[in-house]
Order: structure tokens, then C-alpha cells, then sequence
């Protein structure tokens, strides 16, 4: 499975707690206002919007926070924010994509270089890394929507293009331009999806020893940290056994 997968499965397992939980929720209610903001702020009437209420209602954010951020956007007084990405290196060479939406593009620039650095890695120009990635499209079902041949004539009739079926549950790879489309077909047959959002899936990956996860983790979580980072992608590679270690 693609390094981002893992990734979440991490972070999903550490249970990383309530402060992060806000964090994530103020990461959710920002590209909310964003995609109100660019678009209609009727969830059916905007695709963009659609999917991140649909994240965030998956991530167990409440109902109250996301009808506050469309408001602060058709309100009017929600900020101006520019959707900039960073790529880069990481421990081992792993490639590092960072999205963020900031309003002030020179604060965050030097804050993620100053992470990458601090935490043995190299910023670098755009289109540095990119190329080890394709834009998708990425739905998640739990393993109760179904056995593997189901889930994957339900994708096939949706116009998916891949499914990764395993003991964690589906997951159904689509064109970034289909994601609507396909999310929404899958719903009429799967039922509710766990996740459903636009990643950067890895074409190339590189291996990961237990220590140079363990900067990479480092590296992943500083970003993560700084307000301004909507998510974090990496190509990472590592064993099952390297994975039980962390």
C-alpha cells in the first residue's frame, strides 16, 4: 500500500490525541471556507465542497463546526487564503509533497524549510519530487462493505480505475477529475465511505529501515504541526516488521 496510506494507518493506531484532533478539525473547516469561497456554498451545487464535508463528517467532525465554516465564507469574513505546495526530501531520500493554504505565503515558506532542515531534510524546487507522484482520486471502505469481488465490480461499474482490497478494508483509486463522480456511485452501492479525498499516490517508492522511519515520523509530525500544512505525502516503502516497531 502507498506510503500516505500507511501513514494514516500510523497515525490512526498511535492514537494521537485531543490537541491533534482540534488541529485536524481546523484543517477541515479551512479548506471548507476555501471551497465555499470559490465556488457555491451549497455542498450539492460544489463538488470541491461536497468532498470536504464529506472528509470531514468522516473524520467525526461535528455538524456545528462545519456549518460555521461555510457561514465564514458566504459571511464574508473568512481569509483570503493561497493554496501553495512544497516538495522535497526527506531521511533515505523519501520524497516529501506538503500542501498548504496560507495567508501569508513568506511566513510558511520559511517555516517548512526550517522543519525540513532541522529535521534531516532538503526543501526543494517545485516539480522536484512531483514527478514520483499521479494526482488521484482515493475512496476507503471498511472491510464490512463487502468481500474483495464485490467492492471491485462496484468500482469497475463507478469508473474506478484500481482497488486495493486487504484485511484493513478497500481502498478505490479513481482519475482526481472523476472523484465526485465516482465517490457518489460507490455511496449508491457501498453505502458511506470511511474517506474520500484527492492524494498524491506514489509511482516510486524508496525503503525505509527503522531509524530512518523514525526521522521520517519526525519530519511528518513537525510539518503537521504547523497550521498553515493541510497534509503531508510521502513514497515511503517499509516492512511489516518496521511497521510493528514504530
Amino acid at each position: 500500500m502507498a506510503g500516505h496510506s500507511k501513514w494514516a494507518n500510523i497515525q490512526h493506531r498511535k492514537g494521537r490525541q485531543d490537541a491533534v484532533r482540534a488541529k485536524l478539525f481546523s484543517k477541515l473547516s479551512k479548506e471548507i471556507t476555501v471551497a465555499a469561497k470559490m465556488g457555491d456554498p451549497d455542498p450539492e451545487k460544489n463538488p470541491r465542497l461536497r468532498l470536504a464535508v464529506k472528509e470531514a463528517k468522516s473524520q467525526s467532525m461535528p455538524k456545528d463546526n462545519i456549518d460555521r465554516a461555510i457561514s465564514k465564507a458566504t459571511g464574508g469574513d473568512g481569509d483570503d487564503y493561497e493554496e501553495i505546495r512544497y516538495e522535497g526530501y526527506g531521511p533515505n531520500g523519501v520524497a516529501v509533497i506538503v500542501e498548504a493554504m496560507t495567508d501569508n505565503r513568506n511566513r510558511t515558506a520559511s517555516t517548512v524549510r526550517s522543519t525540513f532542515t532541522k529535521n534531516g531534510g532538503n526543501l526543494g524546487e517545485t516539480g522536484s519530487v512531483g514527478f514520483m507522484f499521479d494526482r488521484k482520486g482515493e475512496v476507503s471502505y471498511p472491510a464490512s462493505a463487502g468481500d474483495a469481488d464485490t467492492v471491485m465490480m462496484a468500482a469497475i461499474e463507478a469508473g474506478a480505475e484500481d482497488v486495493e482490497s486487504g484485511e484493513d478494508g478497500h481502498v478505490i483509486w479513481c482519475a482526481d477529475t472523476d472523484l465526485n463522480d465516482v465517490a457518489t456511485a460507490l455511496e449508491g452501492e457501498l453505502g458511506e465511505s470511511e474517506s474520500t479525498k484527492l492524494v498524491w499516490r506514489p509511482t516510486t517508492t524508496t525503503e525505509m529501515d527503522l531509524e530512518a522511519m523514525q526521522k521520517l515520523m519526525r519530519l511528518i509530525e513537525a510539518l503537521e504541526d504547523d497550521d498553515d500544512v493541510q497534509r503531508v505525502t510521502t513514497n515511503f516503502e517499509a516492512s511489516d516488521e518496521v511497521m510493528a516497531a514504530l
